[in-house]
């Protein structure tokens, strides 16, 4: 039985960190597998988030999986620590003597594939979950970036974008060549998503919204970078045709404190809801009657498909991966990234026209299927039987 490390800064309730668990569940049995992490420190995870993490991480290793901390492994750059966790990740790939390291994240990934090669395993394979060239960091950061990366995709065996659009960029800036790449989706458990497991009054009525007003809903952390501020602002213009129109945020991150002022200096604060991390996604998706994702970069957005699997029509940024996935004018509406007004305007297209979204809705709903977890492993599985063959 071939082994397997997987390697990713921090386990959470981020989107990477989803894929990888659902990628390392889906391959048990079949490799022999360790999962290496970060201590997950920056998410600021509440007692609830940790809970639920720690069961993920349990039912791993109930299923064969091997957990391996490490402790200096950390999203931040911090060039001191940095270095002590590329040493770790070398001493244990150097004792487990994997056949495959696969690292997922830009910073894990930049970390892992050198502490790989230096520890000479055969195989080593990347999965970004999106890049950092434009939309995160200043243009002399990014620049930085795009400089590792592309260096160390020569020591790559393949790199697996997740969307067409995300590999497309990676040959637009010259990171790897055509054949190293191979493009797999992040997996969504569909049916979970398919049917709520609760009535959606009774579950407004728990959360304190109100059951007969529109309600725009977004999923993800809260940062810039996911454009929770353009949401904000745009909806300052829905308001005003549409009052009723419930805002809510369902993650948290460094724009929370922000966007609670912002809503309590314009007295909008009962109609903008914080509801942080949650673990009933699944049920939370079909309150909303429309759902956003503004990002200004984005890998994939694999909350996208959890969103058109629970049938809901989508307004979102015309930027990376999303437009896999949203096709404008059948499933959502697509503006640009940090158009305001067009977002505002998509927004009031869906309010003023329920009927389309329902259309939108549905058409999303037949496209989700395309994008379950077992399609994923099975894609990933072939990877790794063609690079262990020699392929």
């Amino acid at each position: 039985m071939a082994k397997v490390i997987h390697v990713i800064t921090r386990l959470d309730r981020g989107g990477s960190a989803e894929n990888t668990l659902l990628t390392c569940l889906g391959l048990a049995g079949k490799y022999e597998l360790v999962l290496a992490h970060g201590m997950a420190r920056e998410s600021r995870m509440t007692a609830w988030e940790k809970q639920s993490v720690d069961a993920r991480v349990l039912e791993a290793e109930k299923r064969g999986i091997r957990v391996a901390v490490q402790p200096g492994l950390i999203r931040a750059i911090a060039p001191l620590q940095d270095l002590r966790a590329a040493a770790a990740l070398w001493r244990l790939f150097k004792k487990e003597k994997p056949d495959i390291v696969h690292t997922h994240t830009s910073k894990a990934g930049l970390l892992g594939r050198w502490a790989a090669r230096l520890a000479r395993v055969p195989l080593i394979v990347h999965t970004p979950h999106g890049h950092v060239f434009y939309g995160h960091f200043g243009p002399f950061a990014s620049r930085i970036f795009h400089f590792l990366e592309k260096m160390t995709s020569g020591i790559t065996d393949r790199l697996i974008p997740l969307t067409q659009a995300e590999r497309a960029d990676y040959l637009r800036f010259s990171i790897a060549r055509a054949e190293k790449m191979v493009t797999i989706h992040s997996g969504v458990e569909i049916s979970r998503y398919a049917v709520p497991a609760v009535e959606a009054r009774a579950k407004k009525e728990a959360l304190g919204l109100p059951p007969d007003r529109p309600v725009i809903g977004t999923v993800g952390w809260l940062l810039r970078v996911k454009g929770s501020q353009h949401l904000f602002q745009a909806m300052t213009a829905v308001w005003k045709k549409h009052p009723a129109a419930v805002l809510v945020y369902a993650g948290k991150g460094d724009l929370e404190g922000v966007l609670r002022g912002e809503a309590c200096r314009l007295g909008v604060s009962d109609r903008v809801v914080f509801l942080g991390w949650r673990d009933d996604i699944p049920d939370l998706m079909h309150l909303l009657d429309i759902f956003v994702l503004p990002s200004l970069n984005e890998g994939m957005g694999r909350v996208l498909v959890e969103a058109m699997a629970a049938g809901k029509p989508i307004v979102a940024s015309r930027v990376g991966g999303i437009i896999d996935l949203v096709k404008d004018g059948c499933n959502g509406i697509l503006s640009e990234p940090g158009d305001v007004e067009g977002l505002s305007r998509a927004l009031m297209t869906l309010l003023n026209d329920p009927g389309l979204g329902a259309v939108m809705g549905a058409c999303g709903k037949a496209m989700a299927e395309a994008f379950g977890v077992a399609a994923m492993v099975e894609k990933i599985d072939a990877l790794y039987t063609s690079l262990l063959q020699g392929g």
